[in-house]
């Protein structure tokens, strides 16, 4: 079957294609308007890793589930010329929690928007009117 053929894609490819639409509708919603004039998501990198690596599931900058991280939010540190903001999706432990592939988008989602509104300071509502 060739690569191209959907049904070819592995896990990890699809995965990455839900976050990929899930930060596309977040940006369109977020640069629609000015709602966040001078926050804009340009700069912001995006990433998935198969699973968190040493991170303190309490740190405010980790969305976790029962101690399980599923997202990690790394702020860009102004006036030091360090890295453009980072936000981190965990592939296994969020298609853990979903059954079946409209749960995992709609999860991975919600967890990109929590991740977005943290980083803007702003409530998962403004970012998205759908959030739960």
């Amino acid at each position: 079957m060739p690569v191209t053929v959907p049904m070819s894609r592995t896990r990890a490819q699809s995965f990455d294609e839900m976050v990929l639409e899930s930060v596309e509708a977040i940006e369109r919603f977020v640069d629609d308007g000015d709602r966040f004039p001078g926050s804009r998501l340009r700069g912001v990198e995006f990433a998935v890793e198969d699973v968190p690596g040493e991170v303190n599931a309490y740190d405010t900058d980790v969305l976790e589930d029962r101690q399980v991280p599923l997202a990690r939010l790394l702020p860009a540190q102004p006036g030091t010329g360090g890295p453009q903001p980072r936000i981190v999706v965990y592939r296994r432990p969020l298609e853990l929690r979903a059954h079946g592939a409209e749960e995992l988008a709609s999860l991975v989602r919600s967890v990109i928007v929590e991740q977005v509104a943290n980083l803007l300071g702003v409530d998962p509502g403004e970012i998205d009117p759908d959030a739960d």
